[in-house]
C-alpha cells in the first residue's frame, strides 16, 4: 500500500454570521429603548413673591391625622371627591396642587392624588415645600 499523505482539516467557526446578527440585535435595542420610556409629566407651581404659594388655584392640604384641608377649609377625606367635583363644576381649568405634611404616608398621598383624578381633575401640581404641622 501506499503512503497516505496526512492531511489536517483545521475547523474554525465562522464569526461573521455571528457578528451580524449582534450587530442587528444592537441596532433594535438603539432603536427600542428610547421609545420603552415611560414617566409622568409634571407641572410645578409657580411661586408668588415671599408667600411661597402658587400664584393661582386651589391647594388641597393632607394634615398629618390624614385631615384634608381645600383652601384652608376642613373636609373629610370620604367627602373629598363630593367637594372637588362641586369646586370644580363650573371652572374650564381644571388645576390643583397638592401639599402633605411630611409624616404622611406615601399611600395616603396617592390616595388623595386618585380621589382628585377621579374627580375630574386634569393638572395636578405638587408643592415641594417641606410641609409640617409639627412645630420645630
Amino acid at each position: 500500500m501506499g503512503a497516505e499523505v496526512g492531511i489536517e482539516q483545521k475547523s474554525e467557526p465562522n464569526v461573521v454570521p455571528l457578528c451580524d446578527i449582534l450587530l442587528v440585535l444592537l441596532i433594535i435595542f438603539m432603536v427600542i429603548t428610547p421609545v420603552a420610556q415611560k414617566g409622568i409629566d409634571i407641572n410645578l407651581p409657580e411661586m408668588v413673591g415671599d408667600q411661597g404659594g402658587p400664584s393661582s388655584g386651589i391647594v388641597l392640604t393632607l394634615e398629618q391625622d390624614l385631615s384634608v384641608k381645600i383652601n384652608q377649609i376642613p373636609t373629610t377625606i370620604d367627602l373629598l371627591e363630593n367637594e372637588l367635583r362641586n369646586i370644580y363644576q363650573t371652572k374650564t381649568d381644571r388645576k390643583i396642587f397638592i401639599r402633605a405634611d411630611e409624616s404622611a404616608s406615601y399611600k395616603d398621598v396617592l390616595r388623595v392624588i386618585d380621589i382628585a383624578k377621579g374627580a375630574g381633575i386634569e393638572v395636578i401640581g405638587v408643592m415641594l415645600e417641606r410641609y409640617s404641622t409639627i412645630p420645630e
